[in-house]
């Protein structure tokens, strides 16, 4: 599949400060090398030129990881993109944000 892609809409913009992921487990866990995490508050061209927080250089099979943007990121969709073809194979998405003031 070319640049496959996974969003998550949290429907209201937050600070993000990082993405925790859990890949799958039971086979293929190396797809995932080369993955971007972006945040950002645009669906253009389904939110891959949103800025960029991490790069998923490698992750285990079956191995959690917490990637931690530079900065905290202002955003309300968080997409995981391989910028390449490849199958996107996830197990679990965490976003760590901070709680907003109302």
């Amino acid at each position: 599949m070319p640049n496959p892609w996974w969003r998550v809409d949290l429907l209201q913009p937050y600070s993000i400060v990082s993405v925790t992921i859990t890949n799958m487990g039971d086979c293929c866990g190396e797809r995932i090398k080369g993955a971007q995490i972006r945040i950002g508050n645009s669906l253009g061209n389904n939110g891959i030129t949103n800025p960029l927080c991490s790069e998923i250089h490698s992750l285990g099979q079956g191995a959690t990881q917490t990637f931690h943007c530079p900065q905290k990121m202002l955003g309300r969709y968080v997409t995981v993109y391989i910028p390449r073809t490849e199958y996107l194979h996830l197990c679990e998405v965490e976003v760590n944000a901070l709680v907003p003031d109302h």
